[in-house]
């Protein structure tokens, strides 16, 4: 029997990675087909490991990325098909990776005898107690105050998903809190909250705010995150950052600062245009016009924002056409593109085409960061473009928070800042953007590595030096 015929599917990834436990007939040749099946179907083959050998048979393991679910299940079907060669079991690797959770509590201090118990439980902890009632500054040299992070959400922006409520919303917190801890040693715990009242939320969040160092905002919908991240800085002496707006934009800014050092450009010069002005949209604008930019036009699914438009407008889209687009621009993204310097793409996959990039200025840069799937793919974008950027990791120049939030927050712990002000956020940026040196720049090596260790120690030394400028520390620098 034929296998089936290869499909059509993204790059494979190991975020849609397969164990093919298969059972292969003891006959020369038998492993050659599997492999050139799983081939011909697209999938990208790891390791093949022997788990058990019969007289008649040799049980492997093998590991495939695909490039999705469907991908994946083509796969399977492809190796399924084949004579002398039994599928026992199929298993999803990240679903693997997330059995029982990602995170755990650890304590510091083993209890191993009464005298550790004492000290650290009662009688003991009286004592520390007792301290901080006398001193609450001591709050943050006694407990876990000083270093660790709330991440905050009520699952209405997941993602690429949506509004899936807060309990699917745990595993991408989970997540969140992953990456504080191994990027910048930061403890964060997931707060999942039922319920999407503005109020409410802030009133939660200012109730458990005394154990937290800092707070994370994540994955709120627009425009109420606007309002809740507003509201809490106002009324706690903590750090508020909503990452999804300004991590984004703090990444931005760095990709966007090397960039225009490889087209030869100057920042007060070039045109952008934003498609997608939620959250993340709006605090890329703001972020690179505080860095220079002087002409952004904005663009939602009914097109450019201009002042006096009233079709499909909201409070923040109403303040953000009064900051921006300075000729007053209209049309669709389609139209106004034209002789733009730069696109950030903040909005849904295939907003764009290759034929709006020939529009463009010379030399155009392209940040499409829609997720999983870029408003254009690099692969049509290439031809047309200078520098191209998106949030994926299968591709250079991904544009992730990763780069971003532990840093900072690591930065405003170590001088236990109140907020985290504008002058911080540009700071982050510049660290990140200047990790790479100007021997090193190339249109395909904008921003560092998610995986380079400098990151989280550049941004963080810079983000408190900016701390103290800022009048915002609250521990005397060092």
């Amino acid at each position: 029997m034929n296998a089936p015929s290869p499909v059509s599917v993204h790059t494979p990834s190991a975020s849609y990675s397969l164990t093919l436990r298969v059972r292969l007939s003891n006959k020369t040749g038998t492993l050659g087909k599997v492999t050139t099946a799983i081939g011909r179907a697209g999938g990208d083959i790891g390791a093949i490991d022997i788990v058990g050998v019969g007289q008649d048979y040799v049980l492997r393991d093998i590991s495939v990325d695909a490039g999705s679910s469907d991908h994946g299940e083509a796969i399977v079907e492809a190796v399924r098909v084949l004579e002398g060669v039994e599928v026992v079991n199929v298993s999803d690797r990240t679903f693997l990776m997330h059995l029982g959770g990602k995170i755990e509590v650890v304590s510091k201090t083993p209890l191993k005898t009464r005298a550790d118990l004492s000290m650290a439980y009662t009688p003991g902890v009286a004592r520390v107690c007792e301290a901080i009632h006398r001193d609450p500054d001591k709050l943050f040299t006694l407990t876990i105050k000083k270093n660790t992070v709330a991440v905050v959400t009520d699952g209405t922006a997941v993602l690429g998903l949506g509004d899936i409520g807060p309990a699917a919303a745990l595993p991408v917190m989970e997540g969140k809190a992953m990456l504080f801890k191994e990027f910048a040693g930061v403890d964060a715990f997931p707060i999942c909250l039922d319920t999407q009242d503005p109020d409410e939320i802030v009133r939660v969040v200012k109730t458990i705010a005394p154990v937290f160092g800092g707070i994370n905002l994540e994955d709120i919908a627009s425009p109420r995150c606007f309002d809740i991240e507003r509201r809490l800085q106002e009324e706690l002496d903590i750090p508020v950052f909503h990452d999804d707006q300004h991590g984004t934009a703090v990444v931005v800014l760095a990709a966007l600062l090397n960039a225009l050092k490889l087209v030869g450009k100057r920042m007060e010069d070039i045109k952008v245009v934003v498609n997608g002005v939620g959250a993340a949209g709006v605090a890329c604008t703001k972020i690179i016009m505080a860095a220079g930019v002087r002409n952004v036009v904005g663009c939602d699914q009914l097109g450019a924002l201009y002042r006096g438009r009233a079709e499909h407008m909201n409070p923040a889209k109403l303040a953000y056409a009064e900051m921006t687009n300075p000729d007053g621009e209209r049309g669709t993204v389609h139209e106004v593109i034209e002789g733009a310097d730069v696109f950030l793409g903040l909005s849904v996959p295939g907003a764009i085409t290759a034929a709006d990039l020939r529009k463009m200025d010379a030399r155009p840069i392209v940040f499409a960061m829609a997720n999983p799937t870029p408003e254009i793919m690099p692969e049509e974008a290439e031809p047309h473009v200078a520098v191209m950027a998106t949030g994926r990791s299968d591709y250079p120049n991904q544009i992730n928070n990763v780069l971003c939030f532990p840093g900072i927050f690591r930065g405003a712990l170590a001088c236990r800042a109140t907020r985290i002000t504008e002058e911080m956020k540009l700071a982050a940026a510049h660290a990140i953007a200047g990790l790479i040196g100007e021997h090193e720049l190339h249109r395909e090596y904008i921003v560092p590595s998610v995986f380079d260790r400098r990151v989280a120690e550049a941004v963080a030394r810079e983000v408190e030096e900016a701390a103290y400028h800022s009048g915002v520390a609250r521990r005397a620098a060092m």
